[in-house]
């Protein structure tokens, strides 16, 4: 069912104070291909503005959160825990087959307001988790970070 770790998501206050960790201090790389700069890609179901940097040659990358108001759960977060570790990205070929799957398995889903016959992306809650917010992505090509359909 999985296919690697895509990302790993972290959560900044912004994407300077990120960059300065990421980029300057660990010598990291942006991931062009994934963030259109400069405001990053914007997610409408957390109003987020994120940031992909890629971590050596596989797949995994870090993403950056970045809230785009104070009333969004990622803004929450950030508030109540400060900036850190939000949550884990796990790419797989089918996101909504994936996402049934691990519903049979007792995980709980978060509604992101989305056909479930149609995700492009699954959370689930922590608590049925281990205590880490976990995501489902579709399967990228390493070189163009474009979405691999389903087969």
């Amino acid at each position: 069912m999985y296919a690697y770790l895509d990302h790993v998501g972290i959560v900044a206050r912004t994407w300077d104070e990120a960059a300065e960790v990421l980029l300057d201090k660990l010598g990291l790389e942006m991931d062009l291909n994934r963030t259109p700069m400069p405001d990053g890609s914007y997610f409408a179901p957390e109003r987020t503005n994120n940031y992909f940097v890629k971590v050596g040659i596989g797949h995994t990358r870090i993403e950056v959160l970045i809230p785009a108001d104070t009333t969004s759960g990622t803004a929450k977060y950030l508030a109540k825990r400060g900036p850190g570790l939000h949550h884990l990205g796990y790419a797989v070929p089918s996101v909504s087959e994936s996402a049934a799957k691990l519903r049979e398995r007792g995980l709980v889903q978060i509604d992101l307001g989305s056909d479930p016959d149609k995700l492009a992306a699954a959370f689930f809650r922590p608590q049925s988790v281990g205590g880490i917010l976990t995501e489902l992505v579709p399967v990228r090509d390493q070189e163009t970070g474009k979405v691999i359909p389903p087969r």
